[in-house]
């Protein structure tokens, strides 16, 4: 099972930005946690991170074919890109969103996602540990997937 962990504008800064809000964790040391966790149930992870809306747009495009599903927080882009949420449509993978904050409780301009339309589930006001609810729920949404495809399989050649 292989999973991409993408990361919006300024999350690379976490550890630095405010910290009363994000927490003192960086971003890579979120990601060796969750690489930890990943390992222990033989998942692959691979990270990403932009500040560019066309960069995370080609990543998510990329993650079709390779990948069997995607976690992203989509940072700032959550508010603002049709064009991030159109392209998680059109791949069509498993996706969970995750914030680190809870977005309900920040500005009225923080409280609507508009890429939360093409995710399968969100994660949102967990700090850090969000990453790993998310990471929990598509291991399990993928295996879902994966145990339906089988049967189908399975059926289609008893019929045949």
């Amino acid at each position: 099972m292989k999973i991409a962990v993408l990361q919006g504008p300024n999350l690379n800064m976490l550890g630095v930005r405010e910290q009363n809000i994000y927490g003192p964790m960086t971003m890579e040391q979120i990601h060796e946690q969750l690489e930890g966790a990943a390992k222990q149930n033989g998942v692959e992870l691979e990270f990403f991170q932009s500040n560019l809306e066309g960069e995370l747009v080609d990543r998510v495009q990329e993650c079709l074919g390779t990948v069997d599903g995607i976690m992203i927080n989509p940072g700032a882009y959550t508010h603002t890109s049709i064009a991030i949420r159109d392209a998680l449509s059109a791949v069509s993978l498993p996706t969970v969103e995750v914030h680190i904050s809870n977005l309900y409780k920040r500005e009225e301009f923080r409280q609507k996602s508009l890429t939360a339309g093409s995710a399968t589930g969100i994660v949102s006001g967990f700090g850090p540990f969000g990453y790993h609810m998310g990471l929990i729920a598509l291991m399990q949404i993928i295996s879902e997937i994966k145990m339906a495809q089988q049967a189908q399989e399975a059926q289609a050649t008893e019929q045949a």
